[in-house]
């Protein structure tokens, strides 16, 4: 008997390498993708209406993060197999992935025989994390390193990270449905808690933990 086919959600902004991602993925025996999109929004509107295998998502989308579309994701299916496939190397920001729901983290900088290990794996509701990932958590887990950012909620840290990309009050609050005033207290909230007082040193710290790319 065959094994079932593995339908697969492709959400990335860019074009070239979505369809990239599409002819590697349907070269491979079982795996098809079902839809696609370059959009967050779009992404919670086709999982609800393919209930794919699995989904294959960046975190870097315009509008809704990645990450926010994990969690609402998980939040109506906690059954979802989810692959984030990223340009960003953070483990905190695997650890939020996981937590957040997702089965796998793999960057893009990897092979394509990672990828569809990854794919594999996770589509059987598998954990799997890349081997550079895998190396880098396993190395901070034995440096013990206490990273700051661990400290925020995960509303402030998503908050953190669209500051750091250069959004400003009003449209974190329209891209996560929050009040502008709520938004800003996550604000300054984030800053008590890490001992800063400006938005540049939330960017700067933003991107020495390695939460977004210079």
């Amino acid at each position: 008997m065959n094994p079932s086919p593995v339908d697969i959600l492709l959400v990335e902004d860019h074009a070239v390498v979505r369809a990239g991602l599409r002819r590697l993925l349907e070269a491979r025996p079982g795996m098809r993708v079902v839809a696609e999109t370059d959009s967050g929004e779009a992404a919670g509107r086709l999982y609800a209406q393919h209930r794919p295998t699995m989904m294959v998502i960046d975190l870097s989308l315009p509008g809704i993060s990645g990450l926010e579309v994990v969690r609402r994701i998980v939040a109506r299916d906690p059954k979802a197999r989810i692959l984030v496939f990223t340009m960003h190397r953070s483990t905190l920001l695997v650890r939020r992935v996981l937590e957040a729901g997702a089965l796998g983290y793999v960057l893009k900088e990897a092979g394509a025989d990672v990828l569809v290990e990854a794919v594999d794996r996770v589509a059987r509701g598998k954990l799997y994390l890349g081997p550079i990932i895998a190396q880098d958590v396993a190395l901070e887990h034995l440096k013990g390193t206490e990273n700051l950012l661990s400290t925020l909620s995960p509303r402030e840290f998503e908050i953190l990270r669209l500051v750091a990309e250069g959004k400003n009050t009003a449209m974190i609050a329209e891209q996560l449905h929050l009040s502008t005033k709520t938004v800003s207290n996550n604000i300054s909230r984030i800053k008590t808690r890490l001992g800063i007082t400006s938005t540049t040193e939330m960017v700067l710290l933003a991107i020495r933990t390695g939460l977004i790319s210079p």
